[in-house]
């Protein structure tokens, strides 16, 4: 069973920076994919990036170019380096996790428990 936890999110204002990680266990690097996602309040989820197994990283088009998603996998901590935040930034953030055959076509199975991030105008 895959185990995810996230830390780090916080309270910065616009212009600022973040750093997210996400601990987890339970899986084989090489079979997974990890990514990032954000629900702000009144929206849908949405993907922020994905780093595949072979370390491939991508980005939704909003935050390319800020945000920067990594992984140590000889700890297995997923991250998220977030930089010139804005207020649309705004969302709870969560990591998740999936074979990565399946995450085109799926949500993926295993999530952590989201941590907020708020960003003040």
């Amino acid at each position: 069973q895959v185990h995810l936890a996230e830390s780090g999110g916080g309270s910065v204002q616009a212009g600022g920076s973040l750093r997210l990680s996400c601990a987890a266990s339970g899986y084989t690097v090489s079979n997974y994919c990890m990514g990032w996602f954000r629900q702000a309040p009144g929206k849908e989820r949405e993907q922020v990036a994905r780093i595949d197994s072979f370390g491939v990283p991508t980005y939704a088009d909003s935050v390319k170019g800020r945000f920067t998603i990594s992984q140590d996998n000889a700890k297995k901590i997923l991250s998220l380096q977030m930089f010139s935040l804005k207020p649309e930034d705004t969302a709870v953030c969560y990591c998740a996790a999936d074979l990565c055959g399946y995450w085109s076509f799926r949500a993926p199975p295993f999530w952590g428990q989201g941590t907020q991030v708020t960003v003040s105008s």
